[in-house]
C-alpha cells in the first residue's frame, strides 16, 4: 500500500503530461487541416485573380516546363496538315473556271453537272485567285522555315498568320462578289468544282490562321518558349503529310494531261479537279469506277502511282496513330493516373489523422488494442502519417512519455503490400482507361463523320441523284470501309469536292478505329478464342490436368480459410507461406531468391544475411534485371511482385553508409507517392537496374575505402582493386545494352573479396 501511495504523484504527472501532449497534438492537427484548406482556397483565389493577359515571352533556350500542350504541339501539326491541303484545293480553284452551262450548245439538251460546258471567268476573278494562291504558298513556306529553324519563331509565325489571312480574305471576297454581282443564271447555269474548292480552301486558310493565333497567344503568355514543341517523329509526320499532298496534286496534273491528250474521241476530257478526285479514290482504295483511265498510258501509270500513294498514306496514318498514342499517354492517361493517385493519397492522409486521434484517445484512457492484421493497409497505420507527397511522418514520436514500440517486420510488409496492391490496381484501371478511352474517341469521331457526312451528301446529291438520308448513310458507310460498290457515287460538283475533303479525313479515322478495336474488342475476342481452342479443338498438353489440380487446390484452400476465419485466425500468413513455397523447376538462383514469401522476408529482416551474401545476391539481381530489360522490346514490360521489390530494395540499401536501424519501412518510397517507381516514367526493369548498379558502385567505393584505410597492403591488392573498378565502370552500360557478362560481376564482387583476403 505504501509503494502504491508513493507512486500516485508520478502517475498523476504522467497522466497530466499525456493529456497536455494529446491536447496540443489535436490543436496541431486542427491547425494543419486549417492551413491546408486555407492554402487551397488561397491558390484558387490567386489563380482567379491572376491577370491572364499579362505577357511573359520566353526565349528560345528556356528550359522551363511547358504547358498548354494542345496549343504547343497539336496546333502546329494541324496547321502543317491543313495548310498544304488548302494549297492543293486552291490550285483546283485557280485552274478550273467557276461557272458552267448545263445546256448543250448544239442540241440544246440539258446535261449533268459533270458534263457541263464551262466558260472563262472574268479577269479580276482569275488574278485575285492567283494572288490568293501565292499568299497561301508563302504562308506555308514561312511555316516550313519555322519548323526547320531557318527563320525565327517570332518572325515566321506572324508571317504565316498574315499571309493565310490574306489568302482566305481574297477567296472569301471573290466568292461573295461572284455570288452577289455575277451569279450563274439558274437553273441552266451552276457553279463548277473550282468554285467549291475555292470556298473550302478559304475555310481551311481561315482555320489555320486562327489556330496559329492561339499558339502565338500561348507564347505571349509564357506557356512555352518561342519554338514549336515538336519531337523528331512529329516533324517527320509534317514532312510525310506535305509529300502526300504533293503526290496527290502531282497525280491529278499528270492524269489530267494523259487522259485529255491520249484519250479516245468518245472519251471525256479530265480537268484537274476530275483527275484529283480520281487520284483520291485510287489512293484510298475506294474504287467507285465512275472515273477510270481509258488509254494504256493512263492504265500503266496506275501501277506505280497507286502503290506509292498507298505507302505514303500508310506512313501518314501510322505517324498520326503514334502521335495520338503519345499524346494520350503523356497527357490524358498521365493526368488520369495522377488524379487517381492523389485521390488515394488524400484518403490515406485523412484516415491516418483519424487513426492517430483514436490512438491518442485510447492511450489517454489507458486502454490497449490488438492490431488487426486483416484490415486494409490504409486503415491500420496509426503509427505513421503518409502525406500526399509520399513522406512518412511518425505520429507517436513526439510523445516522449511513452516508449516507441517497433512494429514487427511481417506486419510492416503486409501493410506496405496493401499499398503496393492499391497502386497496382491504379495501373490496371489506367490501362483499361487508356484502351477504352481511345476506342471511345475513335467511335465518336467515326459516328460524327458518318452521320454528318451523310447529311452533307444528302443535301448535295438530292437534286442530282434524288438521294435520301438513308441512302447517304449507306454511301458513307461503304466509302468509310473502302468497299466501293459503285452503285452510288457523287454526281454533283459540290458533292465531289466535299468527298475529296471528307474521305481524306474519314478513311484514316476508320483505320485508327480498327487499330483501337484491335487493342480492345478484337484483342478480347482473340484471347477468348485462343483459350477456347486450347481446351477444345487444339488442347494443350496437360491443360485439363493442370486446371483440375488448380480447381481442387483452390477449393481445399477455400474450405480451410473458411474454417480458420470462423475460428478467428488471420489468413495472411498462410497465404504468404503458400505463395513462397519453393521455386519452380528450372528457375535460376536469382529467380528463386526473389520469389519468397513475406514471412521469409520478415524473418530475414530480423536476422539479416552477411554482406558477402548480399553482394552475391546483388550481382545475380543485376543479371536478372538486365535480362528483363533486354526482353522489354520483345514482350510487354516486366512487372515485379511486391516480394521481389522488397528483395531489390534490400540490395539497394545495404550499401548505403547511413544506418538503417531507425528505419521502420521495408522500402525507401511510398507506393502511392510521387516518388513511386510505378509513376517514374520508365519501365520497372530499367528503374531497378539503375539503382542496383548505383548500389554496386557504392559497394565498390566502400570496399576501396576499407582497403585504402588498412595497413600493409601490397601492390597485388591495388592491381586486383583496379580490375574491379574498371569492371564496375562498364557495369551500367553493359547492363543497359543487355550484354552483361557473368565475368563482369564476378570481377567486381569476388575481386573485393580477394583483396580482403590478401
Amino acid at each position: 500500500m505504501t509503494t502504491s501511495s508513493g507512486s500516485d504523484a508520478p502517475s498523476s504527472t504522467i497522466t497530466n503530461s499525456t493529456s497536455a501532449t494529446a491536447a496540443k497534438q489535436k490543436e496541431t492537427d486542427a491547425q494543419i487541416e486549417h492551413d491546408e484548406r486555407s492554402g487551397i482556397q488561397h491558390a484558387v483565389h490567386t489563380s482567379k485573380e491572376k491577370k491572364w493577359w499579362k505577357f511573359r515571352m520566353r526565349t528560345r533556350d528556356d528550359d522551363a516546363e511547358a504547358d498548354w500542350w494542345f496549343a504547343s504541339t497539336a496546333i502546329p501539326l494541324l496547321a502543317a496538315t491543313l495548310g498544304p491541303f488548302a494549297n492543293v484545293l486552291s490550285i483546283g480553284a485557280l485552274v478550273t473556271p467557276w461557272v458552267m452551262n448545263l445546256l448543250d450548245p448544239v442540241t440544246g439538251e440539258r446535261v449533268s453537272e459533270l458534263q457541263g460546258f464551262v466558260f472563262a471567268d472574268p479577269g479580276w476573278v482569275y488574278w485575285l485567285n492567283v494572288a490568293s494562291l501565292i499568299a497561301g504558298f508563302v504562308g506555308n513556306i514561312f511555316l516550313l522555315f519555322n519548323f526547320t529553324g531557318r527563320i525565327r519563331y517570332i518572325i515566321a509565325l506572324p508571317a504565316s498568320i498574315v499571309f493565310w489571312y490574306i489568302a482566305s480574305g481574297i477567296l472569301i471576297a471573290i466568292t461573295a462578289c461572284r455570288e452577289i454581282y455575277d451569279p450563274p443564271i439558274r437553273p441552266n447555269q451552276t457553279y463548277t468544282q473550282g468554285f467549291w474548292y475555292g470556298v473550302i480552301s478559304a475555310v481551311l486558310y481561315l482555320i489555320c490562321s486562327m489556330i496559329l493565333m492561339v499558339n502565338m497567344l500561348g507564347y505571349f503568355l509564357g506557356h512555352y518558349p518561342q519554338t514549336f514543341n515538336l519531337t523528331d517523329s512529329q516533324r517527320t509526320l509534317i514532312l510525310q503529310t506535305m509529300l502526300f499532298f504533293f503526290w496527290l496534286a502531282g497525280g491529278g496534273a499528270v492524269f489530267s494531261v494523259v487522259q485529255t491528250r491520249f484519250g479516245g474521241p468518245d472519251d471525256l476530257d479530265w480537268s484537274f479537279v476530275d483527275a484529283l478526285y480520281f487520284c483520291d479514290v485510287t489512293i484510298l482504295t475506294v474504287g467507285f469506277g465512275d472515273l477510270a483511265p481509258t488509254n494504256d498510258i493512263g492504265r500503266g501509270l496506275v501501277f506505280p502511282y497507286s502503290v506509292g500513294g498507298i505507302i505514303m498514306l500508310g506512313l501518314v496514318i501510322s505517324s498520326i496513330h503514334n502521335f495520338a498514342t503519345d499524346i494520350g499517354a503523356s497527357k490524358v492517361v498521365q493526368r488520369h493516373v495522377e488524379k487517381t493517385r492523389l485521390r488515394t493519397a488524400r484518403r490515406a492522409v485523412r484516415t491516418s489523422v483519424e487513426l492517430r486521434r483514436q490512438t491518442e484517445d485510447i492511450l489517454q484512457q489507458g486502454g490497449a488494442r490488438v492490431p488487426n492484421t486483416n484490415a486494409p493497409a490504409l486503415m491500420k497505420r496509426p503509427s505513421a502519417l503518409v502525406t500526399a507527397m509520399g513522406n512518412t511522418v511518425p505520429l507517436m514520436r513526439c510523445m516522449s512519455t511513452f516508449p516507441r514500440q517497433r512494429k514487427p517486420k511481417l506486419l510492416l510488409l503486409r501493410e506496405e503490400k496493401d499499398r503496393f496492391e492499391a497502386m497496382r490496381a491504379i495501373q490496371r484501371s489506367t490501362a483499361r482507361f487508356k484502351r477504352w478511352t481511345a476506342l471511345s474517341l475513335s467511335l465518336i469521331a467515326f459516328f460524327l463523320l458518318w452521320c454528318c457526312g451523310a447529311l452533307v451528301f444528302w443535301q448535295c446529291e438530292r437534286d442530282t441523284l434524288g438521294m435520301t438520308y438513308f441512302q447517304a448513310l449507306y454511301f458513307c458507310y461503304v466509302s468509310l470501309l473502302t468497299i466501293g460498290y459503285g452503285d452510288l457515287s457523287p454526281k454533283s460538283n459540290a458533292g465531289r469536292c466535299f468527298f475529296v475533303v471528307w474521305s481524306l479525313i474519314a478513311v484514316p479515322t476508320m483505320t485508327l478505329l480498327i487499330s483501337d478495336m484491335g487493342d480492345t474488342v478484337i484483342g478480347t475476342f482473340k484471347h477468348g478464342t485462343d483459350r477456347l481452342a486450347g481446351f477444345t479443338v487444339l488442347p494443350e498438353q496437360g491443360i485439363w490436368h493442370a486446371w483440375l489440380r488448380a480447381w481442387w487446390q483452390g477449393k481445399g484452400r477455400g474450405e480451410r480459410a473458411d474454417k480458420k476465419t470462423a475460428q478467428g485466425v488471420p489468413q495472411s500468413g498462410a497465404a504468404d507461406a503458400e505463395t513462397g513455397a519453393g521455386g519452380a523447376e528450372g528457375e535460376t538462383e536469382a529467380e528463386t531468391t526473389l520469389k519468397r514469401s513475406l514471412a521469409e522476408l520478415a524473418a530475414e529482416a530480423e536476422a539479416p544475411p552477411s554482406e558477402a551474401e548480399l553482394a552475391r545476391r546483388l550481382a545475380a539481381a543485376i543479371r536478372r534485371a538486365a535480362h528483363d530489360l533486354k526482353l522489354h522490346c520483345e514482350k510487354p514490360p516486366k512487372r515485379y511482385s511486391y516480394e521481389e521489390w522488397v528483395e531489390f530494395t534490400k540490395l539497394i540499401r545495404f550499401t548505403t553508409s547511413e544506418g538503417d536501424d531507425e528505419e521502420d519501412e521495408m522500402i525507401e518510397w511510398d507506393w502511392i507517392g510521387e516518388d513511386s517507381p510505378m509513376v517514374a516514367g520508365v519501365s520497372e526493369p530499367e528503374f531497378v537496374l539503375e539503382r542496383l548498379c548505383e548500389s554496386m558502385g557504392r559497394y565498390i567505393r566502400k570496399k576501396e575505402r576499407a582497403l585504402m584505410g588498412g595497413q600493409g597492403l601490397g601492390e597485388g591488392v591495388e592491381s586486383g582493386e583496379k580490375s574491379g573498378r574498371e569492371a564496375g565502370r562498364n557495369l551500367m552500360g553493359s547492363a543497359r545494352t543487355g550484354k552483361l557478362a557473368t565475368g563482369d560481376l564476378t570481377a567486381v564482387v569476388m575481386g573485393k573479396a580477394d583483396g580482403e583476403e590478401r
